[in-house]
């Protein structure tokens, strides 16, 4: 059981404001990291993957139905527990257990319907101070080593560490010889080349190169780039983002058959690989 050290632990900023428009058919009327895995929000998920290791205290950016968030963080403690409501004169609420997200210290921001996500975290910057933080997106989950990575960040000693995360592609890949006669054919594979998974560690300095008219990715990460101020932490584990109404599919069916390897604080959810 990993405890909440509060001299070493860092804030956590996740980006909560898309609309999620490839998933239509669950975020007509809900945002997208309230989109379910199993019974939970994959929202949750991400907070209990970084509370495992110590990072209990998030700042949420919020947009597109951000009241859903709002009322599903307002509501957490009498919908998650049991409860005796005794009715009269004087109405009273008697709960009957306590469990460990309630160390979960939340912020929800309102940041604008259509902001970038760079002015999304510029409007955060007031609550998460002049400490470096980790920020990450709110529509992905993965078995990322957050302590390897933030030492791995500490030891490089830029800006910005970012993880770098190979996907499995949506197609087959096929490769033929002169007359088109197919060689091999991969099914799905894991690709080649990195992307951004998110899972970053940023130094407080990043606050400086954003530019709230263009996207996080674009303007301020590739000035960061042209500075030499990024390095990327290689994972070649698990990493799932939920874009497409087959990738919520397929996230729900990993937790059902107890195959969600991201879930590392539920032993009984893991299975041996993604």
């Amino acid at each position: 059981q990993l405890i909440w050290d509060r001299a070493t632990h860092m804030k956590v900023v996740i980006f909560c404001g898309g609309q999620g428009t490839r998933l239509r058919e669950e975020t007509e009327f809900k945002p997208k990291p309230m989109v379910e895995i199993g019974t939970r929000p994959i929202l949750w998920h991400i907070l209990k993957h970084y509370s495992y290791y110590g990072h209990r205290e998030f700042v949420l950016a919020l947009g597109y139905r951000g009241h859903a968030i709002r009322e599903y963080f307002l509501n957490y403690e009498p919908m998650n527990s049991d409860f005796t409501v005794t009715i009269g004169r004087d109405t009273t609420v008697a709960q009957h257990q306590r469990h460990s997200d309630e160390e979960w210290a939340v912020t929800l921001v309102e940041t604008g319907l259509t902001t970038t996500k760079a002015g999304r975290l510029a409007q955060v910057r007031r609550y998460v101070g002049s400490d470096p933080f980790m920020l990450t997106y709110g529509d992905a989950v993965a078995d990322v080593d957050l302590n390897a990575l933030l030492a791995f960040h500490k030891r490089h000693g830029k800006l910005v560490t970012f993880t770098g995360v190979r996907p499995r592609s949506r197609f087959a890949s096929v490769e033929v010889d002169g007359d088109c006669v197919v060689k091999s054919w991969k099914e799905k594979e894991q690709q080649r080349e990195y992307i951004s998974g998110g899972y970053f560690v940023c130094e407080a300095a990043v606050f400086d190169y954003l530019d709230p008219a263009v996207e996080f990715e674009e303007g301020p990460m590739e000035r960061l780039a042209a500075e030499g101020q990024v390095v990327m932490f290689p994972h070649d584990g698990c990493w799932e983002c939920m874009d497409t109404y087959r990738d919520y599919e397929r996230l729900n069916a990993l937790w059902r058959s107890h195959e969600a390897a991201w879930a590392l604080w539920d032993p009984s959810a893991q299975g041996a690989s993604l």
